[in-house]
């Protein structure tokens, strides 16, 4: 019987023995901080992969992540320098920098959240409230409101070392307007559009007008000179034919013969056609030549 109660002993105490063995051992991660908690207090933090071991049933460990994590900001509402209210949507990159620290503060991953949430809100807050909205919704190149994101991400920074993070990087992802001063900027944004619009249609009717007086006063020069020449060929072509006039009855001979021609021509032009009678007066030259030529 005290040899059976023995072996039940020595089986108890080797089940202890590899409970309390598999109990001080503990792994960390080459992505992980670990920290060794007794009694709710952090004793030792280690970052160096591999095996470690401590104190079965009183010390615990608590494993923090080293990567860089991401968090999306729930949209928040500024006020502007100008009093404008403004929808903010923006991500924060962070990483625990001292795990310690972070645990001795925070605690975990979500406290950590709702605290980097009110910094970023607060920094958020203060840099828009010098800016006008103006000075935010614009055309000019986006990367000039990169010193917005590096003011912001720096003012965060610091703030956030008092908990043992390290900020990576603030971006924020949209600027926008809330619903009930967004049609009011739509409706400025077209009226000032319009305006160029209007500005520039009104140049280039002025441009336009230019350029039909120009052209209506070259058309007005070359028909004033082709008119006037074609008054000078004309009185030439006058002055020609009264010289031929006068050359064709500068004697009885010619001008007999001249009118001769005439009566002649005047015939030949009446006899056209299927109708060959002519009814002639007496004393008509026609006549004249046809009675006696």
């Amino acid at each position: 019987m005290k040899k059976k109660a023995g072996i039940i002993i020595a089986i108890l105490v080797v089940f202890l023995g590899v409970v309390a063995l598999l109990g001080s051992a503990y792994v960390v991660e080459e992505n992980e901080y670990a920290c060794v908690v007794r009694f709710e207090k952090i004793i030792r933090t280690t970052e160096q992969a591999g095996l470690h071991f401590k104190v079965p049933f009183l010390e615990s460990v608590k494993y923090f992540p080293k990567a860089i994590m991401f968090y999306d900001i729930p949209p928040s509402e500024v006020l502007t320098s100008d009093k404008q209210n403004m929808t903010v949507d923006s991500y924060i990159l962070w990483r625990i920098q001292d795990p310690l620290l972070f645990y001795q503060t925070l605690g975990g991953a979500a406290a950590a959240e709702q605290r980097l949430d009110a910094l970023t809100y607060n920094a958020l807050k203060n840099v828009m409230g010098t800016l006008a909205q103006q000075d935010i919704i614009n055309y000019d190149d986006g990367s000039e409101r990169n010193d917005i994101y590096e003011g912001i991400a720096a003012s965060v920074s610091d703030l956030a070392r008092n908990y043992g993070i390290q900020v990576v990087d603030v971006k924020i992802k949209r600027f926008d307007l809330p619903e009930a001063n967004e049609q009011a900027v739509y409706a400025r944004m077209i009226s000032e559009r319009n305006q160029i619009a209007e500005m520039y249609t009104a140049d280039g009717e002025y441009e336009a007008s230019v350029i039909r007086n120009d052209v209506d006063k070259q058309v007005n020069i070359l028909i004033s000179n082709a008119q006037a020449e074609a008054a000078k060929l004309e009185a030439e072509g006058e002055q020609e034919y009264m010289r031929l006039l006068a050359e064709a009855y500068n004697d009885p001979d010619k001008k007999d013969f001249y009118t001769f021609t005439q009566a002649l021509e005047a015939l030949e032009a009446s006899l056209t056609g299927q109708e060959k009678t002519v009814i002639l007066g007496k004393d008509s030259a026609l006549a004249q030549i046809l009675l006696r030529p």
